[in-house]
Formats: C-alpha cells, sequence, structure tokens
C-alpha cells in the first residue's frame, strides 16, 4: 500500500492563504534544516528535505498551486509520481533559496549585483573598553589609542608604484566574482562568491608601491574619543561612524564598535535596569525598629526598617536603578536584603541586660534544657509505677 502524503501546506508549515514571500520563507528555514550536506547520512531529514520540496515546487508555481487546491494529490499523479519516486521539479526556482544555502555551507556569501568592483564600505573595526559601575551610571567619555589605517599618500590608495598602474584581474576578468557551480539534488546550482585573488576589486598590483607595499594604505595610531551614554550594560556596544577600515574602489569608511565592559562593584550587582545589594541590620533595630544608611549608585539614603524585621528581607527603593540606555530619566529599582547582624563581642553587662531580656521574652536559653528535664521526670514516673 502506497504511503499517503502530508497536505503540502501543513509540510511547510504555512496556511492556504499564505502568499508566495511566506511561502519561500517557509521552505527557506526546511530546506536549511534538512539539507543532505547539513545532515550527512540522516535518511529521515534527506526524507524531509524532499519532502519540503515537492511541496515548495507546487505552491511555489501559480498554476500549479492552482491544480492542487482544486484537485489535491491528485492533480500530480500519473507518471510524475511523488517525492520518493522522481517528482518532476520542472518550471520551479530553487536558485535564490540554495544560493543561500550553498553559501552558508561552504563560506561563500553570494551577492546578487552582477559585478562587485564599485565603491564598497569598508569593514568594521571592534574594539574594547573597561569602565566602573559609577561611570555606566552617569555616563562617561573616554579616549581610545588604536591603530588606524589611512590612504598611502604615495600611490593614492592604489597600491602600485608611481608611474604604474593596477591591472585587471585575469581570474575574473576585472568582475571582481567568480562563478561555480555546485551539484544538487536538482542538478547543478550556479552561486558566485568574490574573487580570491583581487578580493572583489576587479585590479591586482603587479608593482608594488614601496611605502603601503601593495596594500593601498598607510597604518598609524590615532587617539579617539567614545561617549558612553549613562545606562549602558556590558556586552553593549557604541557605534563610532566611519572610524573602522577603509572603502574599497572609493568606498566610505566602516564604523568603529566600541563594546563596554563594565568592572565588577564590590556591593552592587545588576540586572538590566535593576540593582542588587545587602545591608547590615543591627538586631536592636530589626526588634524594634529604627532608621539605617543604604548605599544606593545615588549615594546614601535613610531607610525606615520596620520592627520585628527578619533577616534576608528585601525591600525595594523605586526608581533608584541604573537608568534606561533611551532615556535617562526613566530608571529601573534597587533591591536590598536586610541582613541582620549578630553581635560577637559583648560586655558582661551587655550579657546580662541579653539574659533578662530572654527571660523576659520566652526564656530561649533554657528552653532545651527545661524539655529534656521534663522527659526524664517522665520516664522515671513510668519505671516508678
Amino acid at each position: 500500500m502506497a504511503e499517503s502524503k502530508r497536505d503540502y501546506y501543513e509540510v511547510l508549515g504555512v496556511n492556504k492563504n499564505a502568499d508566495e514571500a511566506e511561502i519561500k520563507k517557509a521552505y527557506r528555514v526546511l530546506a536549511k534544516k534538512y539539507h543532505p550536506d547539513m545532515n550527512p547520512g540522516d535518511k529521515e531529514a534527506e526524507k524531509k528535505f524532499k519532502e519540503a520540496s515537492e511541496a515548495y515546487a507546487v505552491l511555489s508555481d501559480a498554476d500549479k498551486r492552482r491544480q492542487y487546491d482544486q484537485f489535491g494529490h491528485a492533480a500530480f499523479e500519473g507518471g510524475s509520481g511523488g517525492f520518493g519516486s522522481g517528482f518532476d521539479f520542472t518550471g520551479a526556482d530553487f536558485s535564490d533559496i540554495f544560493g543561500d544555502i550553498f553559501g552558508d555551507l561552504f563560506g561563500a556569501g553570494r551577492t546578487r549585483s552582477s559585478s562587485s568592483n564599485g565603491p564598497m564600505k569598508g569593514a568594521n573595526l571592534r574594539t574594547s573598553v573597561r569602565i566602573t559601575f559609577e561611570e555606566a551610571f552617569t555616563g562617561v567619555d573616554k579616549e581610545l589609542e588604536l591603530t588606524l589605517k589611512d590612504t598611502c599618500e604615495t600611490c593614492k590608495g592604489s597600491g602600485a608604484k608611481p608611474g604604474t598602474s593596477p591591472e585587471t584581474c585575469t581570474k575574473c576578468g576585472g568582475k571582481g566574482q567568480v562563478v561555480y557551480t555546485q551539484q544538487s539534488l536538482f542538478g547543478m546550482v550556479r552561486n558566485v562568491s568574490t574573487c580570491p585573488d583581487c578580493h572583489g576589486s576587479g585590479k591586482v598590483v603587479k608593482e608594488k608601491c614601496p611605502d603601503c607595499h601593495g596594500t593601498g594604505y598607510i597604518s598609524n595610531k590615532k587617539k579617539i574619543q567614545v561617549s558612553i551614554p549613562p545606562g549602558i550594560d556590558s556586552g553593549q556596544s557604541v557605534r563610532i561612524r566611519e572610524k573602522g577600515e577603509p572603502g574599497i574602489n572609493g568606498g566610505p569608511r566602516g564604523d568603529l564598535l566600541v563594546e563596554v565592559v563594565i568592572q565588577r562593584h564590590p556591593i552592587f550587582q545588576r540586572n538590566d535596569m535593576d540593582v542588587y545589594s545587602t545591608a547590615p541590620v543591627s538586631f536592636a533595630v530589626a526588634t524594634l525598629g529604627g532608621e539605617i544608611y543604604i548605599d544606593t549608585v545615588d549615594g546614601k539614603v535613610i531607610y525606615e526598617v520596620k520592627a520585628g524585621t527578619q533577616t534576608d528581607t528585601r525591600v525595594r527603593l523605586k526608581g533608584k536603578g541604573m537608568p534606561s540606555l533611551r532615556n535617562k530619566q526613566v530608571r529601573g529599582d534597587h533591591y536590598v536584603t536586610l541582613v541582620v547582624q549578630t553581635p560577637d563581642h559583648l560586655s558582661s553587662e551587655a550579657k546580662e541586660l541579653l539574659k533578662e531580656f530572654d527571660m523576659a521574652t520566652g526564656d530561649t536559653l533554657h528552653a532545651v534544657k527545661e524539655q529534656s528535664d521534663s522527659k526524664d521526670k517522665k520516664k522515671k514516673g513510668f519505671w516508678n509505677k
């Protein structure tokens, strides 16, 4: 008995009213997930890949989709077979999708343009800066010293020795790209990648500039000012426009991305905009209530402790946390865990007073002894009987 086939819409995970873009997006996800090159030797993945490909071949074609919506799988029975028996993919356009897939698999980014030897933006640079917890709260300006590339004045960025000029790359014919084909389940897939010889410029330098050695750039140390906004968190970056690598063929410079690393604070911990800390409370204040000082990012504040406060009680200081990165007027909260301090150095007089206090509040100092004596009396009474 032939295996029943799943509904094509169900296979792709879209509804019957899905447009062309939704269908293509759904198939791209499944194709990348189940592609045989990503799952070598996995027959089940290969089966799901072919099933999704068949569904896409039908639903991406307006005429086939119309037939399928009217007659279901019966519209294609008799000769073409199912995905397990050589489904006819004629007319299905997989080039866009498989260009993305093979680009991901083999590291060759696919481009839609016919040539990449025009002006291109330079690569971004990354660096990091360390700041204190307090600087993250208030914001701060920092000066960075970096080695940046500038256009070589001798060759004006061409990389060629004065009096000579770069020549057309023979590998790509000056296009900056090379074309290669990749065998897939659906035949040969055409892919385009940056030329490895000219790196996309379309030109190669035969006689190199003596100052920049053919690179077209001279490296110099420079000081860059970066403004760290209030509320920034560790791992977030500040972008400085056009302070990255020089552009190609007259393109703009890339950007400089400065990652912020916040030093650990001895008191405060942070979670997004909220701040956490602990504060000591004396035994007397915890018992009777009273005021204490609590350290916050704004400085010390006075807090009224309620009588009978237990250790590990958490209180909230509203609006005393870190500012929002988008709006410094909006702030998180500060959560403080109160820790009751047990005195460990008492004078004889203080000890006597504490004993008197204990006698008046339940005599806990003798509670165990009294319970033991009571048990002993019960045992003796039992044996006497």
